[in-house]
């Protein structure tokens, strides 16, 4: 189960544009917390403190007890948007939940026992993940923290589908008209004779570029010394 996280945090009256980019010079970020049948709450958080929870790793499948004002909000968090030049967070979306509210959560996919695969340890193949997360829906206080899939005995050619996946109890996949991929060990590479060709092309003319650079640096070493 993933653990529950803490943040602090204050309200805040003024919304907009201008007041949120005064927030983040000041090293706060905007957030609000909705959902649950009530009001949308406007709040602002520190964002040394958001930092630290994100570098979690697992913050967007925690509880986040938010507190603000005072007041210990049991929340979700649903979306945090990002600066596309500094990449620093610049708002978050937290959701208003209850303490066994029923959600859905994107879980990190793990892989274990690739040495006990014989399509990969011996064979040579190589792991083609179609699946990083799965989403899934669970009580909110027995969200878990990851999914892990062995790989133990499966050979070349083998799939993972969501039915070979063994989830938690009480824990169900969010899709569930069908029978989805997860993974799937395919064969190794093997060049080809037009991939060794191009290669040795490539190799030549970089070989005949870097001849011509040095040429060119002793002529100009010529010119200076005359």
């Amino acid at each position: 189960m993933s653990d529950q996280l803490e943040l602090a945090a204050e309200t805040r009256e003024q919304v907009g544009k201008g007041a949120s980019r005064l927030l983040r010079r000041e090293g706060r970020v905007p957030a609000v917390i909705y959902g649950n049948k009530q009001e949308p709450l406007s709040i602002h958080v520190e964002e040394k403190a958001l930092m630290r929870l994100l570098m979690t790793g697992h913050f967007m499948n925690s509880v986040v007890m938010v507190d603000a004002g005072g007041k210990q909000i049991r929340t979700l968090p649903k979306d945090v948007s990002f600066d596309a030049v500094t990449d620093r967070p610049t708002h978050v979306d937290f959701l208003r939940i209850g303490a066994h509210t029923t959600v859905h959560v994107n879980v990190p996919i793990v892989f274990a026992d690739e040495d006990d695969a014989p399509g990969i340890a011996k064979a040579g193949g190589v792991l083609n993940i179609t699946r990083h997360e799965l989403e899934l829906v669970c009580d909110a206080a027995d969200i878990p923290t990851e999914i892990t899939i062995s790989l133990a005995g499966l050979d070349v050619g083998a799939s993972i589908h969501i039915s070979d996946v063994k989830l938690p109890k009480g824990v169900t996949p969010a899709i569930a008209d069908r029978d989805f991929a997860i993974a799937t060990i395919v064969p190794p590479t093997v060049p080809t004779v037009e991939d060794e060709e191009l290669e040795a092309a490539v190799a030549e003319a970089q070989s005949a570029e870097a001849e011509a650079e040095a040429a060119a640096e002793d002529d100009a070493e010529g010119d200076k010394a005359e």
